[in-house]
């Protein structure tokens, strides 16, 4: 249980490094441009202990599909980004994926 957890940790400080990559406006804002950087870092440690006992093509496709879900619906949020019925299925699909994934994983 506890790989799930890195990978779950590992999602978040993704998404939160991708946040502060958007707040960096191109490297020329010196605070997110730095927390980008760390949290991609621990981002990529976390994933690095999921893989001790999880598979690394599952571990692999839902840290970028939940993250990229994630990321997407915080572009909404936060960003004023627009939403359209092809992205909310594109989500929807990822997220069969996902489901598809964990439930092929036999038992691990």
């Amino acid at each position: 249980m506890i790989y799930w957890t890195y990978l779950g940790l590992a999602i978040v400080l993704e998404v939160a490094g991708t946040i502060c990559m958007k707040l960096s406006y191109g490297f020329t804002r010196w605070l997110p441009t730095g927390l980008m950087f760390v949290l991609y870092v621990l981002s990529i440690a976390a994933m690095n202990l999921s893989l001790k006992k999880l598979d690394v093509g599952v571990v692999y496709a839902i840290w970028s599909g939940v993250g990229t879900a994630l990321i997407t619906l915080a572009g909404v949020a936060w960003f004023r980004e627009s939403l359209s019925t092809l992205k909310v299925i594109s989500i929807a699909l990822i997220i069969v994926g996902v489901v598809g994934l964990n439930l092929g994983v036999g038992g691990k």
